[in-house]
């Protein structure tokens, strides 16, 4: 391996990484930088990949990929270096990352962890917090954590805990330098948070592969679109149902952030792909194909307000035993959202009859009789006046008692 390779501040292009000329060790860094770009929505920070040999550092933020570093402090050769001591690893490593200047730079940003050491330590984090979603992807630590659990590794040097056995014996040994290496460049760098990623060199290869028009596509909401076709009884419902609940949600007061307007538009196209499962398992089973599907481009907290709301269209709008760990994970704010948008779901679902031509003629709006004593209508036309009856009544009437609003049909 090479020492240290400088990089220019420059932002090449992706397919630049596939020039003749360019060095082993700087093809890693880009490729390592696309498997961030291409799993994450919006990257913003700098990219760690550690290897048995090297720790690849460079900077990322949307599309593009900026300086880079390869540093000699891979997992097998910081523990060579360091002739089996951890004292010595960690001023080794102290020593070669005070000189990456651009650390600095990622201050109050996301550090991305890449490689399968790190992995293993995410690994074992989950299992030492019992957290009930085992998803690599994009799983978080705020700053603070990160510390305190990378020193606790570096100082459980007999790896005693039950917990360990989920790490594979041949990780376990670079467990400790692997914590040490990335103990070193958050002290360095001040990250807001780390970020676990399940893809890398291997990922970032082929979406350089990609075209132009391929990779400006968002991740998340490109794999929802495809499971609508493959699952749904109408991708084209499921389509109009994205832009219509985003039309809906002001006039119960909700503005999304554009975070919050992806994860909806995604729930609705993944609202109809266990329609096919007995009526009494479709909610359970829509909620585990998104809990544990592999999807990017998605936070855990999202993960779960896209299953839950999924969950509350197909069961109602209550938690039980199904709801309960994801909504550990899921915030506050998401776990509100995703009981409106499974509400608004269970009305348009049933009125529409999962045919494409209806939701979008449905609207909710102000009464025109200021004496009704109503909050909201939800305007049908006449032509589906014969769509209502008392399930769609009572579907409405739950959406009422969760939002408080007094709801009624109208037709005109």
């Amino acid at each position: 391996m090479p020492g240290t390779a400088r990089i220019s501040s420059a932002r090449p292009r992706p397919s630049s990484a596939r020039r003749s000329g360019c060095c082993p060790a700087r093809k890693r860094r880009i490729f390592s930088a696309l498997g961030i770009v291409s799993g994450y929505f919006d990257a913003d920070g700098i990219v760690g990949d550690l290897g048995g040999g090297s720790l690849e550092l460079v900077d990322v933020k949307g599309r593009n990929h900026g300086k880079g570093l390869t540093t000699p402090l891979g997992g097998i050769r910081l523990s060579e270096q360091a002739g089996g001591s951890l004292t010595k690893a960690a001023n080794v490593a102290r020593k070669f990352l005070r000189e990456v200047d651009f650390l600095k730079e990622g201050e109050g940003r996301t550090f991305y962890a890449v490689g399968g050491t790190w992995r293993a330590l995410a690994k074992l984090h989950m299992e030492l917090r019992n957290y009930p979603l085992h998803m690599i992807q994009d799983y978080r630590l705020g700053l603070d954590e990160a510390m305190i659990f990378l020193d606790e590794v570096i100082r459980n040097k007999d790896q005693r805990e039950p917990a360990y056995q989920s790490v594979s014996r041949s990780r376990r040994a670079l467990l400790p330098y692997g914590a040490i290496a990335m103990r070193e460049v958050l002290a360095e760098m001040k990250p807001s948070r780390i970020s676990f990623s399940q893809g890398g060199v291997r990922e970032g290869y082929l979406y350089s592969l990609l075209s132009d028009s391929e990779r400006r596509q968002d991740p998340l909401l490109s794999v929802a679109g495809e499971l609508a076709i493959l699952r749904a009884r109408s991708p084209e419902h499921a389509r109009e149902l994205a832009a219509w609940s985003g039309e809906m949600l002001p006039a119960f007061g909700v503005r999304e952030t554009v975070e919050e307007a992806r994860y909806r538009q995604a729930a609705c196209l993944l609202a109809d792909i266990s329609w096919r499962a007995h009526p009494d398992y479709r909610g359970r089973q829509a909620l585990n194909l998104i809990a544990h599907g592999a999807f990017t481009g998605i936070t855990h907290p999202g993960r779960a307000f896209i299953a839950l709301t999924n969950y509350y269209r197909f069961e109602g709008l209550r938690d039980d035993q199904e709801t309960g760990e994801l909504a550990t994970i899921a915030t506050p704010r998401f776990l509100e959202l995703a009981k409106l948008l499974g509400g608004l779901l269970r009305v348009a679902y049933v009125f529409s009859a999962s045919m494409p031509g209806v939701v979008r003629h449905l609207r909710f709006e102000q009464p025109k009789d200021t004496a009704s004593g109503l909050d909201l209508e939800l305007v049908v036309p006449h032509d589906f006046a014969a769509f209502q009856g008392e399930r769609i009544e009572g579907r409405l009437q739950q959406l009422a008692k969760l939002t408080g609003k007094r709801l009624a049909f109208r037709f005109e």
